[in-house]
């Protein structure tokens, strides 16, 4: 059984993340997991309100990272609710992409992503997505869900094949990063186990659909 040098890589990349979530579990439960915890309380319900326009924003504007508020919400709100903020701001952010690029078009999208990043929306839009639901709902899963988002509002795809499309992607993708963080903060070793092993599945599609050239 060979390996190519991409596949090496990724395989890499996976132990380096758990070698790297370990170390932190480990500082946290040691030397400040009580603080944090208290810290978290006292925020209160100014902490989903704020992960949620975090959250939000970095998906309508794509040039702004997104995966480390899902872990962040995760952190600080446990599994449920962070997991619950995360999918409704991605929800609302995906659905106003999709709307924009429906009734506004390039122009407006252009001046929202930038040139820069232009190309890949263009990309996706040129994949002939609405004749095919199960790469559409792949695409949303990797991590240019939203450009692909503003991408998927340029072509003829109806909303109603776009909705179920979009809520099967949050719903699968979403649970393993909001879990590492939920992971962090709580000694349940069983939810981080199945984050990394949710995060090495979701690596696995990205690098399958590069190999057939989907991504670009």
């Amino acid at each position: 059984m060979s390996y190519s040098n991409f596949d090496l890589k990724k395989i890499f990349k996976f132990f380096l993340i758990v070698i790297s979530v370990g170390i932190l579990i480990y500082i946290l439960q040691v030397f400040g997991i009580d603080k944090l915890r208290s810290r978290v309380e006292e925020i209160g319900p100014l902490a989903p309100i704020g992960i949620f326009i975090l959250r939000f924003t970095s998906i309508t504007i794509p040039a702004l990272p997104s995966t480390a508020y899902s872990i962040l919400s995760g952190f600080m709100l446990g599994f449920k609710k962070g997991l619950l903020v995360i999918c409704l701001a991605d929800l609302s952010s995906c659905s106003l992409s999709f709307y924009l690029s429906r009734k506004y078009g390039r122009g407006l999208i252009r001046n929202i992503v930038g040139n820069k990043f232009m190309h890949r929306v263009e990309s996706f839009s040129q994949k002939h997505l609405e004749d095919n639901f199960f790469l559409m709902t792949a695409l949303l899963m990797t991590g240019l869900f939203d450009f692909v988002s503003y991408g998927i509002g340029l072509t003829k795809t109806p909303w109603i094949k776009f909705l179920p499309a979009l809520i099967i992607s949050i719903l699968l993708s979403n649970p393993p990063v909001v879990a590492i963080g939920a992971g962090l903060l709580n000694e349940g070793g069983r939810v981080l186990i199945i984050a990394l092993v949710g995060i090495f599945a979701l690596s696995l599609l990205t690098a399958r659909l590069k190999k057939r050239n989907v991504l670009g």
